[in-house]
């Protein structure tokens, strides 16, 4: 079905609700007691649930609509996670610093997918955003805030430089972005006397774009 860009899960709703991202890990445990495990997924999917969110009768009012809207699991659609949507760490002002999405190969253009690469020692996770704000972007090319050639699909989290960056030069890019998701569910269960405190499951899932 189709993916609703705008306008996106209520925001008022989205920050007070509970989730975050899951991996899907395959654990064999042997005689001797150790594991053998398997990373399933190269990409977690985040999973909330938006009934924390709902604190008034007018965001009942919005879920309610917006469920109707997208009829249940049928579209997806636009959802931000307050703990994670920035290029930066939540609390920080984004620059065109923030992260390395590429290397310019000195051609009359060149395509590259803006990413979060999350990093703790020796380990990192690299994160694909493909629902970026474009209000938001700010490119670095070489060290050096860039502001023209420049083309963001919003849709996909592709960005376009024309000219592309000099070779061997490090592209780097500043961002807001959105997750991706689903409602989990096509039924909507709602309890007027209990809503207040959270007592539905109401929960979105991500999905791949």
């Amino acid at each position: 079905m189709s993916f609703l860009e705008t306008p996106r899960f209520p925001d008022n709703i989205s920050y007070g609700s509970s989730g975050g991202p899951e991996y899907n890990t395959s654990i064999t445990e042997v005689f001797s007691g150790y594991e053998a495990r398997n990373q399933n997924w190269q990409y977690p999917k985040h999973l909330f649930n938006v009934a924390y969110g709902v604190k008034t009768q007018a965001s009942l009012d919005a879920l309610i609509e917006f469920f109707h809207a997208v009829a249940g699991r049928a579209h997806g659609f636009r959802y931000k996670d307050w703990a994670d949507y920035k290029s930066c760490i939540s609390t920080g002002t984004i620059t065109y610093l923030d992260q390395a999405v590429g290397t310019g190969d000195g051609q009359a253009s060149q395509v590259v997918q803006l990413k979060k690469t999350y990093v703790k020692g020796a380990l990192s996770s690299i994160r694909n955003i493909t629902k970026p704000i474009g209000a938001t972007l700010l490119v670095g090319v070489n060290g050096t805030l860039r502001t023209t050639g420049l083309s963001l699909d919003t849709v996909t989290g592709l960005l376009t430089l024309t000219p592309a960056a000099a070779n061997g030069h490090a592209i780097t890019a500043g961002f807001e972005f959105d997750v991706p998701v689903r409602f989990d569910n096509d039924y909507l269960s709602v309890n007027l006397q209990a809503f207040l405190m959270g007592a539905a499951d109401v929960t979105v899932r991500e999905i791949r774009v």
